[in-house]
């Protein structure tokens, strides 16, 4: 099998079109982005849709001010006492709008007062149970996702969440999401082969591959870990560089890999740090920082450039990354 042949890599590649299509309908979503009058709001997902909501908690504390939650469904499911959600809003993050555990939760939510917001990728609302639930609903396309692993729909998740902080404070520009739109076209078309690189040998013989980030940075690297392990069968995991550096790193040897993500090639204090203390033990590593991008919008570039990793490691496997044996598209957990 080519890589080329891949359903994932045609996602990929659909990525621009899909991007400049969300943008189009973007001003339009401002009644569907809720919040409360306190300016918080709470996130639920699972899998890739559970990054993407780490993403939004960074982004929207960070840039529009609104105090982002974590929902854990377990918790929610076993209060003893109804909590008190009363004109708060709760996100759904869903790239099906099928997850069992994200649709019973929201619904127990919105008993106890909340109002839901639905991100998905699935237009028909017959076969999306999440937006028929909730009380507004964010498409991310109309371009269904077969492939197991989430890539297309991830990278929408993230456009989701800076185009509603453009709507809630205006805190960026423009030129900010043509430009970054540009870029992944202009990447896409470089023919990209990670298996020239100086790093491809040690990546293909390491036993555990980390990847290691900062602030929507992490987000990132969870979600490079999730694919490694769904497309390339890989001992994978993601950290956000404090993580790493508070245990993590002791398990590091000359047999693994990690890579380092950044916002550009000067590595800040503390991914400057886990970079030295690899060095320390011997253990290869690849810094991942977009040429060019406006933080943290090049958060999309190098997640695609991960990704492309991730298919090429899986091609020279010998594995299907579109079809991960042991693995569906939609993982009901509940």
């Amino acid at each position: 099998m080519k890589y080329q042949d891949t359903l994932t890599y045609k996602d990929i590649m659909e990525i621009p079109a899909l991007l400049e299509d969300f943008s189009r309908r973007a001003p339009g979503l401002q009644a569907a982005a809720l919040r409360s009058k306190d300016k918080v709001v709470y996130l639920a997902g699972r899998g890739s849709s559970g990054n993407a909501t780490l993403f939004a908690k960074y982004i929207w504390e960070e840039y529009s001010g609104v105090i982002t939650n974590f929902i854990h469904p377990h918790s929610i499911f076993e209060a003893k006492i109804p909590l008190h959600f009363s004109n708060q809003a709760v996100w759904a993050f869903s790239q099906s709008g099928k997850s069992s555990d994200i649709i019973a939760v929201l619904k127990k939510l919105i008993n106890w007062g909340a109002k839901g917001v639905a991100v998905t990728n699935e237009a028909d609302l017959k076969a999306n149970p999440l937006a028929r639930l909730a009380d507004t609903h964010i498409l991310l396309s109309s371009s269904k996702e077969v492939p197991v692993a989430a890539t297309k729909s991830f990278i929408l998740q993230l456009w989701v969440v800076l185009w509603t902080a453009q709507l809630w404070t205006g805190c960026f520009k423009a030129k900010d999401f043509s430009g970054t739109i540009s870029l992944i076209r202009e990447f896409l078309a470089s023919g990209f082969d990670p298996s020239a690189a100086d790093f491809w040998p040690k990546l293909r013989r390491a036993g555990v591959i980390g990847f290691v980030g900062r602030g929507p940075y992490n987000a990132v690297a969870d979600d490079s870990a999730l694919k490694f392990r769904e497309m390339a069968k890989a001992h994978a995991l993601g950290y956000s560089a404090a993580e790493f550096l508070h245990g993590p790193v002791g398990a590091y040897t000359s047999k693994d890999f990690v890579f380092l993500l950044s916002p550009s090639r000067e590595l800040s204090d503390d991914v400057e740090k886990v970079r030295l203390a690899l060095n320390d033990r011997n253990t290869p590593y690849h810094v991942i920082a977009p040429e060019k991008g406006k933080f943290p919008f090049n958060c999309l570039l190098a997640d695609i450039e991960i990704k492309l990793i991730a298919l090429h490691l899986a091609i020279a496997k010998g594995l299907n990354p579109d079809n991960p044996k042991g693995l569906n598209k939609v993982t009901q957990t509940f």
